[in-house]
């Protein structure tokens, strides 16, 4: 670092301890106590670390002052001429956009070539995508990190973590994993909410307990000299745990090593698509109960659900809504961050839908969603068949790590099944594939997060809806 960085840092580095300080002396004075052993100690060691900080400021801003006054003004009339004498034009190269998600797969395919070794992944992404490729300068800062080989499995989860390989992916050189995140989440039913207009979920952190009224007291009138009523009030508490939701993509050698963008593709969307589905089902099946400590319920599970009143014309359509929507004010709850959530082909249903004149009877919706009655609307093929959703998503807690975690792998075993038995607390026998020994890499994702209903009236389900009647079905070969 330069001397300018030294004295930030040190400066940044100061106020951390300062900063600590004065929290120590406020949980004192909270508690109405003199600082303890354990307290006394580190607010002294602060207190020295402070002392040695300030000298060693006072030398850095002494050289810092003398560089200033060596300092030789560049010669020219001119910024480009000024340029010239300081030893050339500086060019920036602007970076192609590629589509999202490309740039996290060449990283993977990179680190696969090179198994596992960040000094060969970057000369890999160096002959294929060029010296000012954002791989390159994210291998590069990953190499200088001091990173050289990792054993077993070869790169590390990728997580917000400091010190973490990826920790330093938020940089400008490593828009690799943001991208990443990016393209997963808009391909979710969790990833649509708080976008284009859509109200967010409710954020919460995990572990820690919710406290929610469940029921209300009530209130008397009371008599001159007469005793007054007593009245009491249910809670409950609510804590979200962190869950996983994983999967594993297998991949040749040779699919690893095609440089066409084909196979880019293909690594980026094996690892999108192994979560999106699994989130996107236990997100909003009603039959998915969840299992403690594994997976949650969905939203909807546990609902009653309301059967759809007709499947011709926009009245039938009408009813259903104002149906759906008189659950909550019922309940009272206004529902003022509602949003309805169904297949693409019931909402192209709707938007095809005309009055007699052959005007659309539902403007600003179709198969890739919209609005319906002003109610934003999400569109998603996991939703069951002939269901329509509304959620009032200020009254669901979702917890999210906010990244997702990748781990490679050449030298694993894998029992190739969707559904694997093998388990290392009750070991079963299973028949196992190497990786080496057939040349293929694992990739695996996953995403922590957690989600729960705030109160039961924070989701409501409409069942057997065929608004626009059922499309035909093909049935002869052309």
């Amino acid at each position: 670092m330069n001397i300018a960085e030294q004295i930030r840092a040190y400066e940044e580095k100061r106020t951390t301890l300062k900063t600590a300080n004065a929290a120590i002396m406020e949980k004192a004075g909270e508690d109405g106590a003199t600082l303890d052993a354990d307290q006394s100690d580190k607010f002294d060691e602060n207190e020295a670390d402070l002392a040695a900080i300030d000298k060693h400021l006072d030398r850095l801003r002494t050289l810092e002052t003398a560089e200033v006054k060596q300092a030789v003004p560049a010669v020219g009339d001119d910024a480009a001429a000024a340029s010239a004498a300081r030893g050339g034009v500086i060019q920036v190269k602007t970076q192609p956009k590629l589509e999202p998600g490309i740039e996290f797969a060449r990283l993977v395919k990179c680190f696969g070539m090179a198994r596992g070794s960040i000094f060969n992944a970057k000369e890999f992404a160096l002959s294929r995508y060029g010296e000012s490729s954002n791989a390159v300068g994210t291998l590069k800062s990953l190499a200088e990190t001091g990173f050289s080989k990792i054993e077993r499995a070869a790169v590390p989860a990728g997580s917000t973590a400091d010190g973490n390989w990826a920790a330093d992916l938020v940089s400008a050189e490593g828009g690799a994993f943001a991208d990443f995140v990016e393209f997963l989440r808009p391909s979710t039913i969790l990833g649509q909410f708080g976008t284009d207009g859509r109200p967010a979920l409710r954020t919460v952190p995990f572990r820690v307990p919710l406290g929610s009224q469940t029921g209300g007291g009530a209130g008397y009138w009371v008599g001159e000299g007469k005793a007054k009523p007593l009245t009491n009030f249910d809670f409950a508490r609510t804590t979200l745990e962190p869950l996983k939701a994983a999967n594993i993509a297998v991949l040749t050698e040779e699919v690893i090593r095609d440089a066409s963008s084909n196979s880019e593709m293909l690594v980026r969307d094996a690892l999108r698509d192994a979560l999106a589905e699994r989130i996107d089902t236990d997100f909003i099946d009603p039959a998915n109960a969840g299992t403690a400590g594994i997976k949650p319920a969905s939203i909807t599970n546990g609902i009653q659900s309301i059967a759809a009143s007709g499947t011709g014309d926009a009245d039938d359509v009408r009813l259903d809504v104002r149906s759906i929507l008189q659950q909550y004010i019922t309940a009272n709850n206004r529902a003022q961050s509602a949003v309805m959530i169904m297949q693409s082909g019931t909402a192209l249903s709707l938007g095809l839908l005309t009055n007699a004149l052959g005007q659309s009877e539902f403007t600003g919706i179709g198969m890739n969603g919209g609005q319906l009655q002003s109610l934003p609307v999400i569109t998603s093929e996991y939703v069951p068949a002939g269901f329509v959703i509304v959620v009032n998503a200020g009254d669901i807690y979702f917890a999210d790590e906010g990244g997702i975690a990748v781990d490679m792998s050449r030298e694993a075993s894998l029992e190739m099944d969707t559904a694997p038995t093998h388990d290392s607390v009750a070991p079963t026998e299973s028949q196992l594939v190497s990786l080496w020994q057939t040349n293929s890499v694992g990739f695996r994702a996953e995403r922590t997060l957690n989600w729960a209903r705030r109160r039961p009236e924070a989701v409501q389900v409409l069942r057997d809806v065929a608004w626009g009647g059922a499309p035909t079905a093909p049935s002869d070969p052309v």
